[in-house]
């Protein structure tokens, strides 16, 4: 599957290539950013991390069409700041998977993201449902998926920094769908 670029007001998504890595490698090291992800993400993160983790991981599993992987880049500065990763699996459905530069947090810029890239998997490609995980200690992230149409279904098993449970979400086209219709002219006056 071609990765397309996203717009958003204030951000472009692209597909991502090496050529990201010495941008994303400073803001992915953070051990702020690094706190609520995978216990297998080695902390103090290695220098070279994000320029192996492309070029040995994720760009191979973009080349396989196991995943679309979008840097999220500032439109006005063309400046890098995050990285956005839809997890395909068989059943077509997937996960997603994101984080973004402490500098650039708590601004709307990953809610943004999440608008584009759900328009995109559920109007474009079709899909009708994710299933996404995140520990359940990252607040942020939690209240990111209620903004953008996600229900919480349950937990499970996980292997976070931040303990081994994690939250999962559901998202479906539908309710996607009921959140993006806009609302009748006469509803929008009142």
């Amino acid at each position: 599957m071609d990765t397309p670029t996203l717009q958003t007001p204030r951000l472009r998504l692209e597909p991502v290539a090496l050529k990201h890595a010495p941008h994303l490698q400073p803001l992915f090291a953070d051990p702020e950013v690094l706190r609520y992800l995978s216990a297998q993400i080695p902390q103090p993160y290695p220098a070279e991390g994000m320029q192996w983790f492309l070029e040995h991981d994720l760009l191979p599993r973009v080349d396989s069409g196991a995943s679309v992987a979008w840097v999220l880049v500032l439109r006005e500065t063309g400046t890098p700041v995050g990285l956005l990763v839809w997890r395909r699996h068989q059943s077509d459905e997937g996960d997603r998977g994101f984080w973004l530069g402490r500098p650039y947090w708590g601004q709307g810029l990953m809610t943004e993201a999440i608008t584009a890239f759900q328009d995109h998997v559920f109007f474009e490609v079709g899909l009708e449902r994710m299933e996404l995980r995140s520990g359940i200690h990252n607040h942020g992230s939690s209240r990111l998926k209620e903004k953008t149409g996600c229900v919480k279904i349950g937990e499970a098993e996980g292997k976070m920094r931040e303990g081994s449970i994690v939250g999962v979400w559901e998202i479906t086209r539908a309710r996607w769908s009921a959140l993006r219709r806009p609302a009748p002219s006469h509803e929008k006056q009142r």
